[in-house]
């Protein structure tokens, strides 16, 4: 049995704030189903310890001069050992785990991040004194990318994986910082972590991982040029042929219309025309007017340009004027959630906006909602678009990333073959938006076709299973660069 140490520095349900918190407290379990023996690594920030059982203690450990602690317990809901790095760095820290109550971030997240790095690279190097060690080290995005480089530093060390959620946050610190992170000369180097003058902690994972994978196919493709790449898309040509996209799954009984807890009435395909009472019930809640003659359109997600504001906004009134009501669930840019609340008070018939985290409402918006609006500039995977499929909610997207992966266009060829499963446009313009959301609202009109195609994104399977047999296989066949 291979054992897989599985470095993150979020999983959901202990601790999100996005993406890579539904894929590590996803993936490492259903590995573990399919016979891997698997320890999932973790800070122990002080929200997560607050909210568990007192842990038992693993270890106490010293590392480059650190005192810390590796605690054990369960990840909720599943049957993942799940090992937490107790320090003050992170568990005598309330709040974000990246940023400040102003959205700045921590100015000490180098040396916070650089330590998880160090201690996942001494426990996949069996220095940590463990009686455990793994045959795989899997860590990703930023803040774990130092710490299979580090395992190069030593002439054990396991088979490695690095998985880009999104190249948007690279980890980027000033050379003083490199220096006092008292890391190897060698690492300051432009084959290594030196990135433009910067000390980049993605550079790591994606220079000294034997294997890198993305969130989807499409994106693999995407940042092995420029814009996509962002300054990184030279390095990653060069390792095309151990760069591979394995598409997100989504953990399908936590998104499930057939028995979400959060709705007002569940609903399957055998019993989809029940979904109306969700959106009936939500339009209730949220103080919208009580109509049933025109769709329902929600947003849920970060409210940042990334996500296509800058598209939306600029013809948000022909939006509503389609016409539509528009539900938003989620923060952002101080100056996108003002000028949301503002279009809001206007009109308070047709658009809501709540201006915060919220996982029961955000269940409660895919399950009412007609069409899902993800217009975003750029998307590695995505997952609302893969929940929206389950609940029959259309997605409305740019064809980018993951999105141009797992949305199918309805256009006359594709609903004749019975392919069709949402709306897609091309290029980041607000006009073309607007054009892909005028042909949802008249398809919405033709509701035996709608069915259909609700029908279609229903019979969707984007569960984990298959995208952790690619893993299986790309554990197996992972050698020395």
């Amino acid at each position: 049995m291979d054992r897989l140490l599985f470095v993150a520095s979020e999983a959901y349900p202990l601790i999100k704030t996005g993406g890579l918190a539904d894929v590590a407290g996803s993936l490492p379990e259903v590995l573990r189903q399919k016979g891997m023996d698997v320890r999932l690594l973790l800070p122990a920030y002080q929200h997560v310890l607050e909210s568990i059982d007192p842990p038992a203690l693993v270890a106490d450990m010293e590392v480059d001069g650190d005192a810390l602690r590796i605690l054990s317990t369960r990840l909720p809901g599943t049957k993942v050992d799940t090992w937490l790095l107790e320090h003050p760095l992170f568990s005598q820290r309330p709040g974000n785990p990246y940023h400040d109550s102003h959205g700045a971030p921590w100015p000490d997240n180098a040396d916070r991040y650089m330590l998880l790095c160090r201690v996942a690279a001494a426990i996949a190097t069996g220095e940590a004194g463990l009686d455990w060690r793994p045959d795989v080290l899997h860590c990703n995005d930023w803040h774990t990318g130092p710490a299979i480089a580090l395992t190069h530093l030593r002439e054990q060390r396991p088979r490695t994986v690095f998985t880009i959620h999104s190249l948007a946050h690279m980890g980027l610190f000033d050379r003083a910082t490199f220096e006092r992170l008292r890391l190897p000369q060698h690492f300051w180097s432009d084959s290594a972590l030196e990135f433009y003058g910067q000390c980049s902690f993605i550079k790591g994972g994606l220079v000294y991982a034997d294997y890198i994978t993305t969130v989807s196919p499409t994106y693999a493709t995407e940042i092995c040029e420029s814009p996509g790449g962002m300054g990184l898309e030279g390095l990653l040509s060069q390792r095309r042929d151990r760069l591979v996209g394995i598409l997100n799954g989504i953990d399908s009984q936590v998104w499930n219309p057939a028995s979400d807890p959060y709705l007002v009435q569940t609903y399957s395909q055998e019993s989809v025309a029940d979904k109306a009472r969700n959106k009936a019930a939500l339009q209730a809640d949220l103080g919208l007017a009580s109509l049933d003659d025109r769709p329902l359109v929600g947003l849920v997600g970060r409210l940042v340009e990334q996500k296509g504001l800058e598209l939306i906004l600029p013809v948000l009134a022909d939006i509503l004027a389609c016409p539509v009501q528009l539900v938003i669930l989620g923060t952002g840019e101080p100056r996108y959630e003002q000028q949301l609340k503002a279009a809001a008070t206007v009109n308070p018939d047709a658009m809501a906006v709540v201006l915060a985290y919220d996982e029961s409402l955000a269940h409660r918006i895919e399950a009412a909602a007609d069409v899902f609006l993800m217009p975003s500039l750029f998307e590695p995977c995505g997952l609302n678009q893969l929940y929206s499929l389950r609940y029959g909610t259309l997605p409305l997207v740019r064809s980018v990333g993951g999105l141009a992966d797992t949305v199918v266009d309805s256009n006359p060829h594709t609903l004749a073959d019975g392919s069709a499963t949402g709306f897609v446009f091309q290029r980041p313009d607000a006009a073309e938006l607007l054009a892909a959301l005028r042909r949802a609202c008249a398809l919405w009109y033709e509701q035996s076709v709608w069915r259909q195609v609700q029908l279609n994104a229903m019979s969707q399977d984007f569960s984990w299973q298959q995208s952790a047999n690619r893993y299986l296989q790309l554990y197996n066949t992972a050698t020395d660069s």
